[in-house]
């Protein structure tokens, strides 16, 4: 990778960024008491947005100036979403490789934080360098399920189910975070079929990825293990569940999901003898040992190619949430929920953020330190995802969160409720056309006298 210096060259060869004539609409910030468990637009405060009309000025270029020293680092910091921010599936928004090499250009630090998934951040990140002709690193790149890697500690050698678009390659990956045994529900399939009997269409391919299990499927007759016995040898036990990215089949994952955690301590094919029991906290449901069950995101939509969202892991979740209230007689599912607007994962791209700056200042000859960080801009799309989840995020050592929602991905004035859905939680520190608005937006509340 070049370093920052060197990427000066590529900033000085950039040519005449001319700005979009269209005016931007600056919300008053407003901070909600709304928790995390309350998304239902329903529930958000009835204020009336207050807006100031801002036009843009016309042609400005690219300045290849350092404002200031480069052994002195700035007190803000960026936090892009992707899909609908940067990106439009494969294609660059318009502004938006020039605004990522203008902050590297002056070493204002950001980071990428993407409820995206199903890849190595290695891969990804090769990726987005391509398509967004900016040279990025994993050093300042987060996507959902990135967070997983810290439950390693305590499920590195225990067996862990993991699903996802390419479940295959969502078992890699996982591997490669630590974990040591894990399994997918084409090895499931692949080992008991009758788990699934509507699977036929699939069977060719499920073999190409299936790979044996570590233990057998417990295949009855009775569907409870006595107290110490597993039928003579050892039983499949899935210790943990991951959903990494959007699965493909939900039927097959649902139904093993929904097996697992009515199971008897994680043992597939076995039925908890306290599921119902009245006299149990929430009527035994997921009180016998269960594997915890964690998503990545909760997306219910998210920007593709197509001119209308499309669901995203959420819809996934919102089935797996809705089978188990019916088999249940209505109890609520219990899981973990990492991804925006999630503060744990706020938490944790915090985190990467602090150490980028901190190695981005030693790699341009900083030597008092990087300094506290004071503020970050959450640069988003998504109203229930980016701008909730900086809105909601309360930063443990005092760094201020400000959300900037911008109109080329999820959320348009025109569709999903318009500017009536910015209230309370959701409600943005400005709305403005894209990445770039957004960012000179940041740069002239923080008084740099770069110009973007």
């Amino acid at each position: 990778m070049k370093s920052l210096t060197e990427l000066s060259g590529l900033a000085r060869a950039a040519r005449t960024v001319t700005r979009p004539s269209q005016s931007s609409t600056r919300l008053i910030p407003r901070r909600s008491a709304c928790s995390y468990s309350t998304r239902p637009v329903s529930c958000l405060a009835n204020s009336r947005i207050r807006t100031q009309t801002r036009t843009a000025t016309p042609t400005r270029h690219l300045s290849t100036k350092h404002d200031l020293p480069s052994n002195e680092a700035p007190s803000f910091a960026f936090a892009f979403d992707i899909d609908g921010v940067l990106l439009h599936v494969s294609d660059p928004i318009p502004g938006a490789t020039e605004t990522l090499r203008f902050l590297q250009e002056h070493n204002i630090p950001f980071i990428l934080l993407t409820n995206g998934g199903g890849r190595h951040e290695s891969e990804r990140v090769a990726d987005l360098s391509k398509k967004l002709s900016v040279p990025l690193t994993t050093s300042n790149f987060v996507q959902s399920h990135t967070p997983f890697q810290e439950l390693v500690d305590d499920l590195a050698d225990k067996t862990i189910l993991v699903t996802g678009a390419n479940a295959d390659k969502c078992r890699a990956i996982a591997q490669t975070y630590g974990f040591r045994n894990v399994v997918t529900p084409a090895d499931i399939m692949a080992a008991e079929p009758r788990v699934w009997p509507f699977e036929q269409l699939m069977e060719e391919v499920y073999a190409g990825s299936s790979r044996p299990l570590p233990t057998p499927v417990h295949r009855g007759p009775d569907a409870v293990i006595e107290a110490g016995k597993t039928s003579g040898y050892p039983l499949l036990k899935i210790d943990a569940m991951f959903v990494f990215n959007d699965p493909r089949d939900w039927a097959l994952d649902i139904q093993i999901i929904v097996d697992l955690l009515l199971s008897q301590r994680g043992y597939l094919g076995t039925y908890s003898p306290k599921n119902g029991d009245l006299s149990l906290p929430n009527c035994g449901w997921q009180g016998d040992g269960q594997p915890p069950l964690y998503f990545s995101n909760a997306d219910l939509f998210w920007s593709t190619g197509y001119h209308l969202p499309r669901f995203g892991q959420g819809a996934f979740q919102a089935a797996v949430a809705g089978v188990w209230r019916r088999v249940t007689g209505g109890h609520e599912l219990h899981r973990r929920v990492f991804g925006k607007p999630s503060t744990e994962t706020y938490a944790f791209a915090e985190r990467v953020l602090q150490r980028h700056r901190h190695e981005l200042l030693k790699s341009v000859g900083g030597r008092h330190g990087p300094g506290r960080l004071g503020r970050v801009y959450m640069v988003g799309d998504n109203p229930e995802s980016d701008i909730a989840g900086a809105n909601d995020y309360r930063s443990e050592v005092g760094t201020e969160w400000d959300s900037v929602l911008v109109k080329t991905g999820v959320w348009t004035p025109d569709r999903a409720g318009g500017e009536a859905v910015l209230k309370g939680r959701l409600k943005p520190s400005v709305v403005v056309g894209d990445v770039r608005e957004g960012v000179r937006w940041a740069l002239e509340r923080e008084g740099w006298k770069g110009v973007l």
